[in-house]
């Protein structure tokens, strides 16, 4: 499989470390509200690669942390009169709630940026110990000038990162650029307390322990948005690399930004959308398809007529699967397209893998993906039951990958089992040539709120909207 490494600006083979093993970090949110779709991005290409890793046969180690401690967290805790920590539990619940419905499978482990204090402060130690570090009143700065390949990941000299950099009120930097490890205690603010005094981490040290105490010195994948390159992940590299001597990460990975009607999302410009008021109108996996249907690398434009269109797409996925699963449930009469639907979903198949080989190109994959459900559609009625079985486990296979069509038995579970009782009474009723009885108990149906179809792939019931 071939990534493109952020690092190198290259397409990269990717082997891991570790035989068998997949170790990964990937940036969590920041738990002060609910995850915006900008941040349903990330969790959702990341979550699709961790899939394909494990649909080859490779154990993932996925650690994805919250930061649980930050200036947005102190501002809206005192500003509801709450601890940061009662803050920070709110929204790690209401976060596990909406990627659940994304099908965002549980990371291996979820760190708390708050749980790893006592690390981050033996790694800031290691730092001055090594002089790539120093104290001022209370503040302990990374020297950025003394890691010589500052800027590998952005790809800028030195010159140009300090030309952007600025010094807020109150900081005492020997030098622009150099970026805080830990911070001195302010009012109001949660404190811990260090060889330096009392205070708190810095934002981008947290990223470093975390990764190092769960993965390893270097870890074979860490991704993130791109908005992450500069300064978090670049001073992630600097403080790790400057502690341990080791490469950090041997891939970086980034997903493109996400854009509302092809301008930059903003709350200032009233086009911003939580993951939650998407979900509520639109089926969760209409986003999730959404998301794939670009390359991960690339900008996505939002707006809702693209959000129906997805889901409009995942219905054909859906209704696809169901009318496979009622032609085997009630049998065919034919298998004259058997060879023709088996070789087209094999080719298919193969197509879907090597996008996916080449770069995560999830784009190109649920193009194939869709040229088989209209492959299907087109012989499924015309195949026998072997062949049905075989496109309705292949299409779960590649849908699997993906992280949609997992809310198919969920779907039908909606549909209560007196009312499917009494669909397959109507069924028995028919076959026995009982008309008047089958025609009764579809008016009971009805006045219960539900309709049955008829169709070439079997009865149907469905509830009246």
């Amino acid at each position: 499989m071939k990534l493109y490494n952020t690092l190198t600006m290259t397409k990269e083979e990717f082997e891991p470390l570790e035989q068998g093993k997949v170790k990964m970090y990937v940036c969590g949110p920041t738990v002060y509200d609910f995850i915006h779709i900008g941040n349903a991005r990330p969790l959702i290409v990341f979550d699709t690669l961790r899939r394909y890793f494990e649909y080859k046969g490779y154990e993932v180690l996925y650690i994805q942390n919250f930061t649980d401690i930050e200036d947005k967290m102190i501002n809206r805790a005192n500003k509801e009169g709450i601890t940061v920590f009662e803050l920070a539990e709110r929204f790690i619940n209401e976060y596990y709630k909406d990627a659940d419905r994304l099908n965002v499978r549980r990371a291996t482990r979820n760190p708390r940026a708050t749980e790893e204090i006592e690390d981050m402060i033996n790694l800031i130690q290691r730092l001055l110990d090594r002089g790539y570090a120093y104290v001022v009143d209370g503040d302990v700065y990374f020297r950025t000038r003394k890691f010589a390949e500052y800027g590998k990941l952005s790809h800028k000299n030195i010159e140009e990162l300090i030309a952007g950099a600025r010094v807020d009120p109150g900081e005492k930097k020997e030098d622009p650029l150099d970026f805080a490890l830990w911070k001195a205690k302010k009012q109001g603010e949660p404190a811990w307390i260090s060889p330096w005094g009392e205070g708190r981490p810095g934002w981008h040290i947290e990223c470093s322990v975390m990764a190092m105490k769960y993965l390893g010195e270097t870890i074979d994948i860490h991704a993130g948005g791109q908005d992450l390159i500069f300064p978090h992940h670049e001073n992630e590299i600097a403080q790790s690399e400057a502690a341990t001597g080791k490469p950090f990460a041997r891939f970086w990975l980034h997903n493109g930004y996400v854009n509302i009607n092809n301008e930059k999302m903003s709350k200032s410009l009233g086009n911003f959308f939580t993951v939650r008021e998407i979900i509520e109108k639109y089926h969760p996996e209409a986003l999730r398809l959404f998301m794939l249907q670009a390359h991960y690398r690339k900008p996505l434009n939002f707006s809702i007529d693209l959000i129906q269109q997805a889901e409009s797409a995942l219905k054909r996925i859906y209704t696809c699967y169901e009318n496979l699963e009622n032609l085997i449930k009630n049998g065919t009469m034919s298998d004259s397209s058997d060879k023709e639907l088996q070789a087209s979903l094999e080719i298919l198949k193969a197509r879907f893998i090597e996008a996916m080989e080449d770069d995560l190109n999830t784009a190109e994959a649920t193009g194939y993906l869709f040229e088989m459900v209209r492959e299907i559609n087109t012989h499924a009625n015309t195949c026998s039951k072997e062949v049905l079985i075989f496109a309705k486990d292949i299409l779960k296979e590649l849908c699997s990958i993906l992280g949609i069509l997992e809310q198919y038995e969920e779907k039908k579970d909606e549909i209560p089992p007196e009312i499917l009782e009494l669909v397959e009474k109507r069924n028995e009723a028919r076959k026995a040539k009982n008309f008047l009885e089958a025609d009764r108990i579809r008016d009971e149906l009805k006045s219960l709120g539900y309709i049955v179809l008829d169709t070439p792939q079997g009865t149907k019931v469905e509830r009246v909207k």
